[in-house]
């Protein structure tokens, strides 16, 4: 099944999105030379709905832009990206608004939170876009994760461990096919990045979605059917 719109009888359009398929992509600030000969630059590889994906790398190879290009936030690489048989290149905004949305969610290395907006408003325009979580479901998760007390807070008042926690939940606040997470515990310890990784996996596997996880070389306890490397 292919990666497609089909109108229903309510006249919204619903995509299907299954497996993600690299062909030999390269972004333009790595040159060949900075490739190693394990890296997935400018090999052909898939990802199968549902695989459960460890993204492995040292600085500067290009986690975060590997995480870009699957948000459609960066175009600035050769080769190709098809999520089922369609190239992401020719997709419009409308079209990223919809997958960002509904399919895949994303907690960014800058974690993208609202400065000046509190921790329970940042969540709420989240899930409230779906209305995905009833309110009590997003409550056991900020008391799961320890920042109950920071409920009121403005965003950029909180450190950036309590920052990367906000980040986490808000991108579970959300259906999705596929989670990709890029290195959101580093400013965790770690009993915070287990009770994290045990929130996640939860999510994750109620909704039998994919997950990919960059990290500097750290598991996390993470169980996965693939390591990767940059």
């Amino acid at each position: 099944m292919g990666f497609y719109s089909v109108e229903n009888s309510h006249n919204f359009y619903i995509f299907v999105l299954v497996d993600i398929h690299f062909k030999d992509i390269l972004p333009i600030p790595i040159t060949e030379s900075q490739i190693s000969k394990k890296s997935i630059w400018k090999t052909s590889f898939t990802l199968k709905k549902g695989e459960k994906i460890l993204l492995n790398a040292n600085s500067g190879k290009g986690k975060t832009t590997f995480t870009e290009i699957l948000a459609g936030i960066r175009n600035d690489y050769t080769g190709k990206v098809f999520f089922d048989e369609d190239d992401i290149s020719t997709f419009d905004i409308k079209k990223w608004t919809t997958l960002r949305k509904d399919k895949m969610s994303f907690v960014f290395q800058d974690l993208q939170l609202f400065p000046n907006l509190t921790v329970k408003e940042n969540l709420q325009i989240k899930n409230q876009l779906r209305n995905h979580l009833p309110e009590d479901d997003v409550l056991k998760m900020i008391h799961h994760l320890g920042i109950e007390d920071k409920v009121d807070s403005l965003g950029k008042t909180l450190s950036m461990g309590q920052q990367q926690r906000v980040a986490i939940i808000r991108a579970l606040c959300q259906p999705f096919k596929w989670i990709i997470l890029d290195e959101p515990f580093s400013h965790l310890d770690a009993e915070n990045s287990r009770l994290a990784m045990s929130l996640i996996q939860k999510y994750v596997n109620q909704q039998n979605s994919g997950m990919i996880l960059t990290t500097l070389g750290e598991k996390y306890d993470y169980t996965y059917d693939k390591e990767l490397f940059l």
